[in-house]
């Protein structure tokens, strides 16, 4: 029988897919996430279903499409109990399950599977929670200073250095605690670790080092205004604006803060797969890695900020997969693609395990994309966010990493992108007649997947506005909730 894989789940919070080296970024480096990507696999068409936080890692934890796990939007802070978690199914199976960083999971010490958690939740706090990071930073500081007195928010557009010596930043700390169970870790069994990074989510404030490799570099691009965004062409005083248009100045400032977060995760990264060949060089060569986000950031595009969005800056997502070196049936350095999404992640790393995958798993193995087993694979994902910070902009959208077609629900506005062409989605040809058959061909697909879910939004092959409310919550979410009261 050949010797199960480690399996190391790393994800970002709200890192954009075009933000990687090896995705043809002009300006970022990403070197230790690139060097994976030419181990494995690179997935370009990667996508988020829900583009915010805690529905998104629902995906992540139960494989599950959005319908079935129940989030059709950022709400919903009840315990669920779930037919199968991934890290769950792990540990029936012999594995020792860690997870380090951003769960975002209600309440926030459930374990949902996992053997055990150390926690890093920014400024999210329920009841008398306190979180790991804020324990260790209270107990290591060295001033009377806070950890957030650099004074930008949550989410926040403003961007600056951290005030913060590098060692108690939260990206050094998870790195930190990430070796810390490969050490401590039961050695005769294979484990699986979610190492959760809360960057490069704002606020956008690297370590000095990291503001200064992009801060003076004139070649960060700017941010890019389609003929359809005039709407949101105004500027607004609210320092957490989700849409907003900011000075090039700022932007650039944003962008700089932005990927500086980013180059100290990649290489936080890289400490981490270091103590992990030190420590012994087999456990390596051994371990199937993922890396992802939940989901992106728009970064000023088309004068908007932050998540919930279709578009490309928030709804698609960095993807890379890194093969143990003794599997000798996939290839390596390789793009592919297929569109793909979180619920996949589950999937494939129980197929790398040995592990039965649950009927309640939605997703793929991506194992059959490597190995040239994926002639079922899905056309397109679809996804949504029930209110985008502002009801009217609620939305579904469909798209397959070739072409994009968005429908928001309140209103029955559409938009449709051709993203080979226009990547940045510059260019709306929903009225275009040259497109007109391709607009229906996916408005069709929408409303069939609404109506076969039971979803109001398709009746009769149809897609039908929501003028007096969309869902928020599936029905299946209060299902899962009853079973975490029995």
């Amino acid at each position: 029988m050949p010797e199960r894989p480690n399996l190391l789940l790393i994800t970002t919070d709200q890192q954009r897919g075009d933000c990687l080296g090896c995705d043809g970024h002009p300006v970022l480096e990403t070197p230790y996430l690139d060097e994976l990507a030419e181990q494995g696999a690179h997935f370009p068409h990667a996508y988020t279903s829900v583009p915010s936080c805690t529905p998104a890692r629902a995906g992540i934890l139960t494989g599950m499409d959005q319908w079935h796990h129940g989030r059709l939007t950022m709400t919903g802070g009840d315990a669920l109990e779930y037919p199968a978690t991934l890290p769950g199914e792990l540990a029936k199976a012999g594995y020792h399950t860690q997870a380090v960083g951003k769960m975002h999971h209600a309440p926030q010490r459930r374990l949902y599977g996992f053997h055990h958690m150390v926690l890093d939740e920014s400024g999210r706090r329920m009841g008398d929670f306190i979180s790991d990071y804020h324990l260790f930073f209270e107990q290591h500081k060295q001033g009377a200073y806070g950890y957030r007195d650099h004074s930008i928010d949550w989410n926040s557009w403003m961007a600056r250095p951290s005030h913060l010596p590098e060692h108690l930043h939260p990206t050094h700390w998870t790195a930190s605690e990430g070796i810390k169970f490969l050490q401590q870790r039961d050695p005769t069994k294979p484990f699986f670790m979610w190492l959760s990074f809360a960057r490069p989510h704002s606020p956008y404030d690297p370590p000095q080092a990291y503001w200064d490799m992009y801060i003076d570099n004139e070649n960060i691009p700017k941010a890019a205004v389609g003929d359809w965004a005039a709407e949101f062409d105004h500027k607004i005083a609210d320092v957490n604006a989700p849409r907003t248009h900011r000075t090039d100045a700022e932007t650039h400032r944003g962008r700089a803060g932005y990927y500086g977060n980013i180059t100290f995760i990649d290489h936080q990264i890289g400490r981490v797969l270091y103590e992990l060949r030190r420590h012994d060089p087999h456990t390596y060569r051994n371990t199937m890695i993922i890396f992802t986000s939940d989901h992106g950031d728009m970064m000023g595009d088309h004068h908007h900020w932050r998540k919930t969005y279709a578009y490309q800056g928030s709804a698609r997502i960095p993807f890379v997969v890194k093969y143990p070196d003794t599997w000798r049936d996939v290839a390596r350095g390789v793009k592919y693609d297929h569109p793909i999404e979180l619920r996949d992640v589950m999937p494939t790393m129980l197929h790398a395990a040995g592990v039965d995958i649950p009927a309640s798993v939605d997703g793929q193995s991506l194992l059959d994309i490597a190995r040239g087993q994926a002639d079922r694979w899905r056309e397109f994902v679809q996804g949504e966010h029930t209110t985008c910070y502002t009801r009217e902009h609620g939305m579904q959208y469909v798209t397959d990493g070739h072409e994009k077609y968005i429908w928001f629900h309140h209103t029955g506005e559409e938009q449709f992108f051709n993203l080979d062409d226009d990547p940045l989605e510059c260019r709306e040809l929903s009225k275009d007649p040259a497109y007109a058959d391709r607009v229906a061909l996916w408005r069709g697909r929408l409303a069939l997947v609404n109506e076969n879910r039971g979803d109001p939004r398709g009746q009769n092959g149809e897609l039908v506005p929501q003028v007096d409310g969309a869902l928020s919550l599936s029905p299946n979410y209060q299902k899962w909730k009853d079973a975490a009261r029995q």
